[in-house]
């Protein structure tokens, strides 16, 4: 990412590396946090339990897709 995604050459590798590691372990509680929620209290409040949990899984995923792109942009690789 450093090298085609964002313009991260030139700076000190170690303090990028840090935070890139911080900004995936953000992604992956975000990504536990809200699977557990859509499928335990969400998804059923509305009657939908037939595949709550995978579609709880599917958000729980696709969410930190936008989150962890700025978050490397606008965090890691800044």
């Amino acid at each position: 990412m450093r090298l085609f995604v964002f313009n991260g050459v030139g700076k000190p590798i170690a303090s990028q590396v840090g935070k890139y590691v911080a900004v995936n372990l953000f992604a992956l509680v975000q990504t536990l946090v809200i699977s557990m929620v859509l499928a335990h209290w969400v998804l059923p409040s509305f009657g939908f339990v037939v595949h709550a949990e995978a579609l709880a899984h599917l958000v729980g995923v696709l969410v930190p897709v936008v989150t962890s792109y700025f978050g490397h942009k606008l965090f890691t690789f800044r």
